[in-house]
């Protein structure tokens, strides 16, 4: 061993000296424990009891509570949410409403465009022609049956008469029997009835009256927004997916996509069977000779555009013309007419065309449309359900698994493995 190792063996054992002695020292300079007082060590804190617990103090809350309570302030934060986006939305419906009718039409003309895409027509000359054809269709049938109305309104009118007649006989030779003095009293009362709110009428029809230009501006926003969704619709979406982080693009890109050939089936099943229930009826009609047969059975039609009830609605129209105007027995046939066209529909129209394009419960839809009714009026019942029928089929895509590639997969690149 060297001289400078001795040095260094002598200084560690002389510092580990030390460190003893310091030691001892301080044990013996502790004072005697008292025997009356207690110095035994407070317990130990508790551990958590899961890992999400943020504090010690959290243990103590029971698991279930924080889960409720978790899920409650969420439900507030979205609750929230959705209440400023519907106020939001509210503020701006008359920008919104044409937006959405520009969406339904959209995927609705959206075939036809591209049909005269493939024949190598230019984007905006084969989105015109499609818009023109529409547009003529839409100005024929409209002027059918106004026509069709104008020329039947005095008809009708003499049998409304005559309806109001027989009623009154009724009400005085059936079971009720009325007497002359509370017949006139009852017509009295509606009259009444009319006088007192002439006023709040009046006032509606200047309402409406004011509002032409609202319905303008929105038939022009419809037109012009259908028109570039049709041949800019893809681009719009591509930049509103660039607008989002680079990780959500692929699902958010695959889940519009989805949604859009959602909405597309849906809005042409939904034709086809407005269509079907409107000649089913249109035919009853023109069968037992009820005056207005075609533009009756266009009001069916619109009507078949919400699911379920729609229809159904629009026929009771049908039979009330036909009660006043043939009476109540052939307002019967007209009624099973009806009901025997919304049997066909519900059990085969709907399993069968609608079933394919949309699987939505019914239950959903009833809900949906009670809901569009009560926030916007017929608008809100018309994109009810197929706002549902994109929101289901893009949640189930946006939280769809995406397949992983398995660690021992071969890559393919440019010109081998």
């Amino acid at each position: 061993m060297s001289r400078l190792q001795r040095v260094r063996e002598h200084l560690r054992r002389a510092y580990d000296s030390g460190r003893d002695t310091v030691r001892l020292a301080r044990e013996e300079s502790r004072p005697e424990p008292d025997p009356e007082v207690d110095f035994a060590p407070p317990p130990p804190e508790p551990d958590d009891v899961h890992h999400s617990t943020s504090s010690r103090d959290d243990a103590e809350v029971p698991h279930s509570l924080r889960i409720a309570a978790a899920w409650g302030w969420r439900l507030i934060v979205v609750g929230l949410v959705g209440w400023a986006l519907l106020r939001f939305v509210g503020i701006i419906s008359v920008v919104v409403i044409p937006l959405a009718v520009s969406l339904l039409l959209s995927a609705l003309l959206a075939p036809a465009v591209g049909w005269f895409r493939r024949l190598r027509l230019p984007p905006s000359l084969a989105t015109f022609l499609v818009l023109i054809c529409g547009l003529a269709g839409v100005a024929g049938t409209l002027t059918l049956v106004i026509t069709q109305f104008v020329n039947g309104l005095p008809q009708l009118t003499e049998g409304a008469t005559a309806g109001i007649r027989t009623i009154q006989e009724w009400a005085k030779t059936g079971p009720l029997h009325l007497s002359d003095d509370q017949v006139n009293q009852a017509i009295d009362n509606a009259q009444d009835w009319i006088n007192s709110n002439t006023a709040s009428l009046t006032s509606t029809g200047i309402a409406t009256a004011a509002t032409v230009f609202e319905v303008l501006t929105g038939a022009i926003l419809v037109l012009f927004s259908t028109f570039f969704f049709l041949r800019d619709g893809r681009k719009i979406w591509r930049f509103i997916v660039r607008l989002f982080p680079v990780n959500a693009r692929w699902s958010l890109a695959d889940a519009g996509d989805a949604s859009w050939v959602t909405l597309g089936a849906y809005v042409r099943a939904t034709v086809l069977v407005a269509f079907i229930d409107a000649v089913g009826i249109g035919i009853a009609l023109v069968v037992l000779d009820i005056p207005f047969p075609f533009p009756l059975a266009a009001l069916v039609f619109l009507g078949a555009f919400i699911p379920i009830i729609g229809a159904s609605i629009s026929g009771t129209v049908a039979v009330l013309v036909a009660l006043v105007d043939q009476g109540w027995v052939i307002a019967l046939i007209v009624l099973g007419a009806v009901i025997l066209v919304q049997q066909v529909e519900g059990h085969v129209l709907q399993p069968l065309i609608m079933g394919r394009a949309v699987a939505i419960h019914p239950l959903a839809v009833i809900i949906g449309i009670a809901s569009g009714v009560v926030l916007a009026g017929i608008i809100g019942a018309l994109i009810a359900v197929p706002l549902i029928a994109v929101l289901n089929t893009g949640v189930r895509r946006l939280t769809r698994r995406r397949p992983e590639v398995p660690p021992t997969a071969v890559v393919v690149t440019g010109g081998g493995t």
